[in-house]
């Protein structure tokens, strides 16, 4: 059988992809192991960091942008709700405490509706700019990871978060680009977070704490960017809020 896509579509396209399916399983993985799930997502966040490199040495096509929308939705709006629904779920039954049970799982809905908003006005306006509008999906789905594998899993705490991230989502608050350099540093601390597992596996004298350490910093660089990227990350190029008002007046 023909496949139409595989044709018109280019690699960059098909990490996009395959973006899209490791947020699914994080979605499924969420049910019977939530930090795996977590890692899942972190994984998503690596592939799609990677798609934009390889779209600048192979190329893209017309296509790319919208179906980085597309696969940033599963991975970063539905994943991270996913999990933070299905923490709430496994700690309290809707059946002896629906307020705090449909509480959560309206956060984790409004974090997935915030997304998509978010995600199509950013493929819309925001596309072709060193800068966005409105905390990153990418970024707010980091955090939520990070916290989840750190250790930070009371739900109630989590569903807190996730509702302030859904409105964050949909701020004014504009924050650049990570550069070239912070972003490699990010994806090495997100790939060290994933793979920690695998190297405790492969021998037992990497010492336990090295896994929650880079979880720790990955959470720690994420939220250094999310609470003092709006005001302190310029340069490069980019204009500070202050140096945008005055080119203006």
């Amino acid at each position: 059988m023909y496949l139409r896509f595989v044709e018109r579509l280019g690699l960059a396209d098909a990490v996009t992809v395959a973006n899209a399916a490791v947020g699914f399983l994080a979605v499924v993985v969420a049910t019977v192991d939530a930090t795996l799930a977590a890692r899942l997502i972190l994984l998503a966040a690596v592939a799609d960091g990677l798609d934009g490199v390889v779209a600048r040495h192979r190329g893209s096509t017309e296509a790319g942008p919208y179906l980085d929308s597309l696969a940033d939705v599963a991975s970063f709006g539905v994943a991270p709700a996913g999990l933070v629904a299905f923490l709430v779920l496994d700690a309290r039954s809707f059946a002896t405490d629906p307020l705090f049970v449909g509480g959560g799982v309206g956060a984790a809905a409004l974090f997935v509706a915030a997304a998509v908003a978010r995600l199509g006005m950013y493929t819309a306006y925001d596309s072709d700019s060193r800068e966005t509008v409105g905390v990153p999906t990418t970024l707010a789905a980091t955090v939520l990871a990070a916290g989840v594998i750190a250790g930070y899993t009371a739900p109630g705490a989590l569903a807190a978060v996730t509702a302030a991230f859904a409105l964050l989502m949909g701020s004014t608050i504009t924050y650049p680009d990570l550069h070239a350099q912070d972003a490699l540093v990010m994806g090495v601390v997100q790939a060290a977070v994933i793979l920690t597992p695998a190297a405790h596996m492969a021998t037992a004298r990497l010492p336990p704490w090295i896994g929650e350490g880079f979880a720790f910093a990955l959470l720690f660089l994420s939220c250094g960017y999310l609470l003092l990227g709006p005001r302190f990350y310029w340069g490069d190029g980019i204009r500070s809020p202050e140096e945008t008002r005055e080119r203006r007046a």
